[in-house]
């Protein structure tokens, strides 16, 4: 009997051994949670900003039927707004107030300068992360003077511009800019001399967003 019983033992040990082997193979510890994984926000360029640039003018003119240039350098400021339509599509409205040191001497007719202009553009923007790629057009006007034998005159003129450029943040509060523009201003009239002008520029900007 006591072989028996010291049989069955061996039996029983021998089946919980293996049952619990089986357990340790098929019962896989679980895997632990998984971190979760923070993303940096997508900037933005909806808001308004303000900032100030400085560059260079190429101006073009007539006066009583003769060319000129009036060529300079120039420094402004400009503020706007943008909207955010989605899909990195950007929209806004700018306005700027400049002056530029251009001067000429016509010969057979006098002095002429142009100083102050300004301009309102809409723009329309494809926006790359923190670089803002632009296209801007609308109206803008530049003040015009000049000194002839018959005396002094000044007139203002009106006309439209158009043109391209880059924005790209430095920070979430500031960005830098590079600007081409077509300022069309337009005729005017010095003391019964008429006059047109136009002007190419190129800007470089710096500016804040609120």
């Amino acid at each position: 009997m006591m072989k028996s019983i010291l049989l069955g033992s061996a039996a029983a040990l021998a089946i919980s051994t293996s049952a619990f082997a089986a357990d340790a193979i098929y019962e896989a510890p679980a895997e632990p949670p998984m971190a979760a994984i923070e993303t940096a926000p997508q900037f933005s360029w909806a808001g308004g900003y303000a900032g100030i640039l400085t560059g260079y003018g190429w101006g073009d003119g007539e006066t009583a039927g003769i060319d000129a240039s009036f060529d300079g350098a120039r420094f402004g400021g400009f503020v706007g707004y943008n909207w955010d339509l989605g899909n990195q599509l950007v929209v806004g409205l700018e306005g700027d107030l400049n002056y530029d040191w251009n001067d000429e001497t016509v010969a057979g007719v006098g002095d002429f300068e142009s100083g102050l202009n300004w301009s309102a553009r809409a723009r329309m923007g494809y926006a790359m992360d923190r670089a803002l790629l632009y296209v801007a057009g609308g109206y803008t006007g530049t003040n015009i003077e000049g000194n002839t034998a018959a005396g002094s005159f000044d007139d203002t003129l009106h006309g439209w511009t158009i043109g391209g450029g880059v924005d790209y943040a430095l920070t979430d509060r500031m960005f830098t800019r590079v600007e081409y523009r077509y300022n069309d201003f337009g005729s005017g009239n010095l003391g019964g001399t008429d006059v047109d002008f136009n002007q190419h520029t190129v800007n470089v900007g710096l500016a804040v967003k609120f």
